[in-house]
């Protein structure tokens, strides 16, 4: 197991707020223009902190505005800033509009924004609007109607959307973009991806520790149980899609010769978040009273218009290893690969009819980005991949280009929740996806994820 971990083993999750090293963090805006970019953060929260870190470790950045809600968040930013030895940007939090405020400033050119997710559209759409190159966390909307609020912005302004999903910059996930792009599996049939995380222990807490002690949530919760808990009471769809999901659509080019089309959803039954709140807080707590609408376990067919099909499974509310459960299947050969397990049968070149480990794989088809920069960006956050996902909003934003993950695939990818949502409540009944590039898909061409810039 540890020899077939070894590849990826430092993409295993890290504490946030790490460093990396300057010759990886300067490497690559040292031999391009020297434009300094002024970026601003809406959410200083745990994940807003960890790219407030990994953007304090740039020489072409500067921090200008940070805005939170919650003064101890931003009095540790802006104790982070500090100690790296920048100037102190202006704060904004003094209610939840106050983000509009820090949008007017003309010393801001980028936004990140990495808070609830029922913040995440209105907030991402009043960035674009004021002319901002905005990147926003995942997912990236809640409805159907959020998603076109976001590409027609994208169409009205002109202003670039980037959705910072960080999977699609694992070591292991660009390795197997590679192989793809090199037809080790030729033409592409299925794959199957998801996020099954035990996350009980995120959604409930005791209202002061962020994980794993209590069973509050809410108001009387602190961190991601003060907000994404109720999700799971009141929806039930795949709410968090895009982990799985982005890194398989890069490898079938959706919305660039590709789209995908059709899904359908079916859900457990909801037991899981009930039994840990009865184990843990006792049968006569007041949430073990809840009925909670999420099924525990939420399977999604997905059909693309090139004729492929993509299972994406959502599992967080169980006893379950973190897994994303990848799985590529060409008529060639498939992989499949995570933390846990990394195989390959390729007919032709794979003794047998078994399977072989991708050791030498992984290292043939190692991705130019992480060849160049993977050894001192492994402490960014997440095993390295949050240097890379900034390193190509920065690079994007500097240009003011189309970033590699765009507004289309933020609306398509995030489309899964409220379609799932449709899908199992309708019984499984087939959902259209939405057209976002109103037929553009056709002539789009790929991004180029070989290149090794970002």
């Amino acid at each position: 197991m540890n020899k077939r971990r070894n590849f990826i083993k430092k993409t295993a999750i890290v504490g946030a707020g790490a460093s990396i090293a300057p010759s990886v963090a300067f490497g690559i805006t040292k031999s391009k223009k020297s434009t300094l970019l002024n970026v601003a953060l809406i959410g200083v929260g745990l994940r807003g902190t960890n790219h407030l870190n990994n953007l304090l470790n740039r020489e072409d950045v500067l921090i200008t505005a940070i805005c939170d809600i919650d003064k101890n968040r931003t009095d540790l930013a802006l104790k982070a800033i500090s100690k790296a030895g920048k100037k102190a940007p202006k704060v904004f939090g003094k209610n939840e509009k106050d983000y509009l405020n820090l949008l007017e400033l003309s010393n801001v050119d980028a936004v990140v924004i990495s808070t609830p997710w029922l913040w995440h559209t209105r907030m991402a759409v009043d960035s674009m609007k004021a002319g901002k190159y905005t990147g926003l966390e995942v997912s990236a909307a809640n409805t159907l109607e959020e998603c076109w609020d976001l590409v027609n912005v994208h169409e009205e302004t002109g202003s670039h959307l980037m959705i910072l999903e960080n999977v699609n910059y694992r070591r292991d996930v660009l390795a197997v973009l590679n192989m793809v792009k090199q037809n080790v599996f030729g033409e592409l049939l299925h794959f199957t991806c998801g996020y099954q995380h035990d996350l009980r222990g995120v959604k409930f807490n005791d209202g002061k520790t962020a994980y794993g002690k209590g069973v509050e949530f809410g108001e009387k919760g602190t961190s991601e149980a003060a907000w994404r808990t109720q999700h799971s009471l009141l929806r039930n769809a795949d709410v968090y899609p895009t982990h799985g999901l982005g890194p398989v659509a890069v490898m079938a080019d959706v919305n660039r010769g590709n789209r995908l089309v059709s899904l359908t959803s079916h859900a457990t039954k909801a037991i899981g978040l009930n039994k840990y709140i009865v184990d843990n807080g006792g049968k006569d707590h007041p949430n073990a009273k809840l009925k909670w609408k999420q099924g525990d376990i939420i399977t999604s067919t997905i059909e693309t218009a090139n004729g492929e099909t993509i299972i994406v499974t959502h599992n967080v509310n169980t006893p379950h290893p973190y897994s994303l459960g990848f799985k590529v299947q060409g008529v060639q050969g498939l992989t499949d690969f995570d933390y846990h397990t990394q195989r390959i049968h390729v007919e032709g070149t794979t003794k047998g009819h078994g399977w072989e480990n991708m050791d030498s794989w992984f290292k043939k088809y190692d991705h130019p980005l992480w060849k160049k920069f993977g050894d001192g960006a492994t402490e960014a956050g997440h095993g390295g991949i949050d240097f890379f996902v900034i390193n190509a909003f920065v690079e994007s934003a500097k240009e003011n280009v189309a970033p590699p993950m765009d507004v289309y695939d933020a609306a398509a990818w995030s489309a899964v929740t409220p379609l799932s949502e449709l899908s199992i409540e309708n019984n499984g009944e087939p959902q259209d996806f939405p057209d976002f590039t109103r037929g553009n898909w056709i002539k789009r061409k790929p991004y180029n994820w070989m290149k090794d810039t970002y």
